[in-house]
């Protein structure tokens, strides 16, 4: 009886480790990645030029994504901004990219190829139009420009199509009014210390690394573009109905704005992706977008501005089917 005993009882010993391994085994596979179900490949995202947030947006995101997907290969192209970003997407060139409302929104209502598949991961932080002249200079409204050399930004960028719409809602053509320079961020300051130029636009995240250097190095300041010309750009209609008054506060630009916050127009941006794209990745990469904003905002203060409240409202976009499943996740 005895070993009958002692049998039975070294079976439910048996049984109960076994129960308990499995628990066990069940509680690791919940609590520790697994490296198989992790995306793998290389994607490629089209972010901006060196001297802009865009670009350097994307090289953090990089960073984040290299700690959270470690499988995931993430090459970066520079370009000359939003339009290109776009039309690299739609075409299949890129896979994922930052881009303004209105270039998405123009790229749309042209209806070129591919715009029927674009797709947004979230709203991101909203760009800024800055418009800079030196402090000397008498240019003190849009409407000032005229017969003046001015920097507009090259003819792929988010710059060049808000500088223009701003153009227009003071008065002015473009083409004819201005002697407009397709000059981007990297070498509008110079070309501004130099005196090659009387102002420059730029469309941009808050404080934007080129503009500090050069208020810091030279006199500048900052036009303001009053609300009556936002009135005039929602009149044009469009990509135009995206731009929205904004102020550029004091201390963004200390140095330019001397203590004044600035009246301008401000844009958001978007990730933008395709539809055809994989939605695991795509739902893993929004979550990193959203978990990686103060990893980030510390060193480009526009991705501050990242919020998971605001992130789904990507008009003129719907979003990825793998970023609603994302935002579906974490609803309280």
């Amino acid at each position: 009886m005895s070993q009958a005993l002692t049998r039975i009882g070294g079976r439910r010993a048996l049984l109960g480790s076994a129960a308990v391994l499995t628990a066990l085994g069940l509680l690791l596979w919940w609590l520790l990645p697994i490296g198989d179900g992790a995306p793998r490949g290389t994607v490629t995202v089209s972010t901006g030029t060196p001297s802009g947030v865009y670009q350097k947006y994307g090289v953090l995101l990089r960073e984040a994504l290299a700690k959270d997907l470690p499988e995931l290969d993430v090459r970066l192209l520079n370009s000359d901004g939003s339009q290109e970003n776009v039309r690299r997407v739609a075409a299949g060139k890129a896979d994922f990219t930052i881009a303004a409302a209105d270039a998405v929104e123009m790229y749309k209502l042209e209806n070129k190829p591919g715009a029927d598949r674009l797709r947004a991961c979230a709203r991101l932080y909203d760009d800024y139009v800055h418009l800079v002249v030196p402090r000397s200079s008498p240019v003190r409204s849009v409407a000032d420009l005229k017969g003046r050399t001015v920097a507009v930004g090259p003819g792929g960028s988010g710059v060049r199509l808000i500088a223009e719409h701003v153009l227009e809602a003071a008065g002015l053509d473009p083409e004819k009014d201005i002697t407009p320079l397709s000059d981007g961020i990297g070498t509008m300051p110079d070309r501004l210390r130099q005196h090659k130029i009387d102002a420059f636009f730029w469309s941009g995240g808050l404080p934007t690394s080129a503009v500090t250097e050069l208020s810091r190095n030279f006199p500048v300041r900052l036009v303001p573009i009053g609300s009556d010309l936002v009135t005039k750009l929602h009149q044009q209609g469009g990509s135009s109905r995206y731009y929205r008054a904004a102020l550029i506060p004091a201390d963004a630009y200390p140095d330019a704005e001397r203590g004044s916050s600035v009246q301008t127009v401000a844009v958001a941006n978007l990730l933008v992706t395709r539809e055809d794209m994989d939605a695991d990745l795509t739902e893993r990469i929004t979550r990193v977008v959203i978990d990686s904003r103060d990893r980030i905002g510390a060193q480009v203060h526009a991705a501050q501005l990242v919020d998971l409240r605001t992130a789904i409202y990507s008009d003129p976009l719907e979003l990825h089917r793998g970023a609603r499943r994302y935002y579906r996740s974490v609803k309280p």
